[in-house]
């Protein structure tokens, strides 16, 4: 059986997960805060619909909101569509961002250009035409002390993006020249480290490329407010990038612009999430099963999304601008910045920071910990370093997340779902499926856009890549089988008729057929996993016994080539 969750109080909970949350560098930011009272599961508001300033509609107050204030709306998505045209005081910064890309667009006769990091070109302009005491440094200052968020997100977006491609131009460009990645440039000049690290405080990031706060949720333009597509003006074929390292108009606009259509499926995701807390703490049972079937309706339509990434962002593609979204980080683990980076004008110590990831997103950990799935996670470095990456996203998200784990383990989301009825146990199991689902594609993902393609097993997130993903995949796959184990003869027989009466959007003999096909699977997915990453694992050691034992060398840090594998199996058996 799985181990039980002691019961504690949202306060007790939130300092003991906060403990994995410290922030070098980067201070608080303004987002609104979001305590728990003891003994109980509600909270101060944190909803953007539910905060004083937006309730009394106190229009100046709100315009000064941080850019990411979770709503049922709008999910994890900015509270407003991202600023594409900047201010006229960074003309200099917006024409480098424009010139940066390698594949300019096509003009007037089909031509497309190579841009500055085509060229290797990038790090030199910067020096070249940002000063220290330029425009671009006052106009910080003065966006600062406006307040203006909306003004100050996408300035937070073109300095990670020209401060990532300024640090890392030199990787890639050995890499493409040689397959071998070298290191990046250790000193990030004070024309971006200033400023970055000025908007950074103020908006409580780390100062550097971070998921939500730069390089996907800001970088989106919707073309017609008006679209009609599977997820409204965010369907992606209605979506542009703004900004974009390789190519705006190739496979790193699919791979950035399906997380956003997934994201924006995500404001569906908080509203049921938030009404099966209350339902759970309610013991309504009725309620509580009409959250969870919105919830699994809504992951459904997030997995459909995430699965379209295969023809959206080709596999073929994806290291030709993976350099640019390493981090500088860990410590000790990078081999492209052994050192850190100094951030000039800031600090004289090296910094280190994980780099771009989708492990950054808020979906999973929502569905993790209204499940009660962390709670299982073992107690291992891998787990540490899930901890670490939920503190790499807007500060009202891991604030969410952190007081969600702690508000669904008070209320015993697990075991009301398991007791409550025959329906809310199938749709227990179906959700954790859901993630079981997610966290299967992203594996498939890692096996087919880079362990097949290069031996470099460093994620740019700074996770071990054979490691990281399986240890979070066989959790849930052993709380599927657990909670599937748990599902009897008389759950089956109650939800082998419809009931009379019912309004429910998925019945419930489509729920018994999908559980059973869930259960049947999860065991047999498990013991192919381990099999499979027992077989990586040992082809990492024979390399390493090849090469007399070098570890570093072994296990790609410096990113050889690697030859494609025909037939590679993925954790559900497809090839």
């Amino acid at each position: 059986m799985l181990p039980a969750v002691r019961s504690r109080t949202i306060r007790q909970a939130a300092l003991g997960l906060g403990r994995q949350q410290k922030r070098t560098l980067a201070s608080v930011s303004d987002t609104a805060s979001v305590p728990g009272n003891i003994g109980s599961i509600q909270v101060e508001p944190y909803l953007l619909e539910e905060l004083p300033c937006v309730v009394s509609g106190d229009k100046e107050a709100i315009s000064k909101l941080p850019p990411f204030v979770i709503s049922r709306e709008r999910g994890f998505l900015p509270r407003e569509d991202p600023m594409v045209k900047m201010p006229a005081a960074f003309s200099g910064l917006n024409s480098l961002l424009d010139r940066m890309t390698i594949h300019q667009p096509a003009d007037k006769d089909g031509h497309r250009a190579t841009g500055l990091l085509g060229k290797g070109q990038f790090g030199d302009a910067v020096l070249d035409e940002l000063k220290p005491d330029g425009p671009e440094a006052k106009a910080v200052d003065a966006a600062i002390e406006s307040g203006n968020s909306h003004l100050l997100a996408a300035l937070f977006r073109d300095y990670c993006f020209a401060t990532s491609a300024y640090l890392l131009e030199p990787v890639d460009r050995a890499f493409k020249e040689t397959g071998f990645y070298t290191q990046g440039r250790n000193l990030l000049p004070r024309q971006l480290a200033v400023p970055l690290k000025k908007l950074a405080d103020k908006l409580g990031h780390f100062p550097y490329m971070e998921y939500a706060s730069s390089y996907a949720l800001v970088n989106y333009l919707c073309k017609d407010p008006h679209y009609q597509g599977n997820a409204g003006k965010y369907s992606f074929d209605n979506m542009e990038l703004i900004r974009s390292f390789e190519d705006a108009s190739g496979s790193e606009r699919g791979f950035i612009l399906v997380h956003v259509e997934m994201v924006s499926y995500t404001g569906k995701l908080v509203s049921a999430t938030e009404d099966a807390l209350r339902a759970c703490d309610a013991k309504d049972t009725a309620a509580f099963e009409d959250a969870f079937e919105r919830l699994l309706i809504t992951y459904r339509k997030i997995n459909q999304s995430m699965e379209t990434m295969w023809g959206r962002s080709l596999p073929a593609d994806y290291l030709k601008y993976r350099s640019f979204i390493f981090g500088t980080g860990p410590k000790k683990m990078n081999a492209m910045f052994p050192e850190g980076v100094v951030y000039e004008g800031v600090s004289d110590q090296p910094q280190f920071y994980r780099g771009e990831s989708g492990a950054n997103d808020s979906i999973v950990p929502t569905g993790d910990n209204l499940l009660e799935i962390t709670a299982h996670m073992p107690n291992n470095d891998l787990t540490k370093t899930l901890r670490d990456f939920r503190s790499y996203r807007p500060k009202n998200q891991r604030e969410f997340l952190q007081q969600l784990e702690a508000r669904a383990t008070l209320a015993g989301v697990r075991g009301f779902a398991m007791s409550a009825s025959p329906r809310a146990k199938a749709l227990y199991v179906l959700l954790v499926d859901q993630i079981r689902e997610f966290r299967n594609r992203h594996w498939m993902f890692t096996k087919s856009y880079i362990i097949q393609r290069t031996t470099y097993d460093i994620a740019t997130g700074g996770s071990p890549i054979l490691q990281y993903l399986p240890n979070n995949l066989s959790v849930v796959l052993k709380v599927l089988e657990e909670s599937f184990n748990e599902f009897t003869a008389e759950d089956e027989r109650a939800l082998g008729v419809e009931a009379k009466g019912a309004t429910h959007r998925i019945g419930n003999v489509e729920l018994l057929e999908n559980v059973t096909a869930a259960g049947k699977k999860a065991g047999a997915q498990r013991r192919m996993l381990e099999r499979e990453v027992a077989e990586l694992l040992a082809e990492k050691e024979k390399r390493i016994e090849k090469l007399g034992g070098d570890i570093e060398k072994g296990r790609g840090m410096m990113g050889e080539p690697k030859s494609m594998k025909r037939g590679a199996v993925g954790c559900d058996g497809v090839g």
